[in-house]
């Protein structure tokens, strides 16, 4: 018997040492999560409106980590009613998050195929309204909004680096655009903070034919040769 309990014994320090229980901790690890799948692009909807009939919401995600938003006032008789807002999005598993050009933060959620917009602070809305966008295949929104960049012109090409997300993209074609940026920069050929209300686009690169995404200045461009993103 004596021997039986110091075998046992020895046992039992062996199963004390890294590796002994190797099997029983693979049990007990939780599985891998699964690889987040494509968002869908785009989403159409009529979300609740405290003083409105409804606010039709178009939001547009793209691959570079941007998104555009539209927002229509129905029923209202003030003008504009349609406003356009852009940014960056983020996601986890459970959520959708959007920062626009401000760094205001939004949240929605993945619901079947829908996407459902949650409160401030990212939990869902207990209402009987709806608060879902439904998939729908469409084009950028074109609600002109105000932008603030680097622009710079040059070997007959012009493009704009976005302050809020960093993003380059073209401009497109604009006389008047590219008057004002060689009377604002001066002799020097170098970037300068453009002020600009305008849309984003998909225009046909001239070299390779590929769709990319275009800045369209729309009104109240300024440029501003002192400043920088940084200012």
């Amino acid at each position: 018997m004596k021997k039986v309990l110091v075998t046992l014994a020895a046992i039992g320090m062996l199963c004390a040492l890294p590796g002994c229980n190797n099997r029983s901790d693979e049990t007990l690890k939780p599985a891998q999560e699964e690889a987040l799948q494509p968002m869908q692009q785009s989403w159409r909807g009529v979300l609740p409106c405290a003083d409105c009939e409804g606010i039709e919401t178009s939001l547009y995600l793209e691959k570079d980590g941007t998104w555009v938003m539209n927002e229509r006032y129905q029923g209202v008789k003030r003008e504009p009613s349609s406003f356009g807002s852009y940014g960056t999005w983020a996601r986890t598993a459970e959520k959708l998050v959007l920062t626009d050009s401000n760094g205001d933060k939004s949240y929605y959620r993945a619901k079947g195929d829908k996407l459902e917009m949650l409160d401030r602070e990212g939990n869902p809305i207990v209402s009987t309204l709806n608060y879902t966008l439904e998939p729908v295949k469409s084009s950028l929104p074109v609600t002109p909004m105000a932008m603030r960049g680097m622009y710079i012109y040059m070997a007959d090409a012009a493009t704009f680096t976005d302050c809020a997300t960093g993003k380059r993209v073209a401009v497109a074609n604009n006389a008047q655009l590219e008057r004002d940026y060689a009377a604002a920069r001066g002799t020097a050929s170098k970037p300068v903070l453009l002020n600009v209300e305008g849309h984003f686009t998909l225009q046909a690169n001239p070299d390779t034919g590929e769709q990319m995404k275009t800045l369209v200045a729309d009104k109240s461009t300024h440029f501003d040769a002192q400043k920088t993103c940084k200012d």
